[in-house]
């Protein structure tokens, strides 16, 4: 497989090199909205959707450790503010 792929590889490094060689840009061929829709229907068809369970779970996870950084930043801020307030009282 690795050997085809090389070869595949090395093909196509030498149609693009008389692409240019030619002048020629490579032209994209532009498909119809409705098949550019069944193909994205198509492809979300194939993509391996969490359960319920796993998206409450995943939900929970993110809101407790955004809650944990939100609260470590603003405890953090207050500290670094008071510590800064009485440098400056001192002098």
């Amino acid at each position: 497989m690795n050997r085809e792929l090389r070869r595949l590889q090395a093909k196509e490094e030498e149609r693009a090199k008389e692409r240019r060689a030619a002048g020629m840009r490579p032209r994209r061929e532009r498909v119809k909205f409705r098949q550019f829709l069944s193909e994205i229907r198509t492809e979300l068809k194939r993509v391996a959707w969490p359960s319920r369970q796993e998206t409450t779970t995943f939900t929970a996870v993110t809101l407790i450790t955004a809650g944990f950084v939100t609260l470590y930043t603003f405890v953090l801020d207050l500290t670094l503010k008071q510590g800064v307030l009485k440098l400056l009282e001192l002098r």
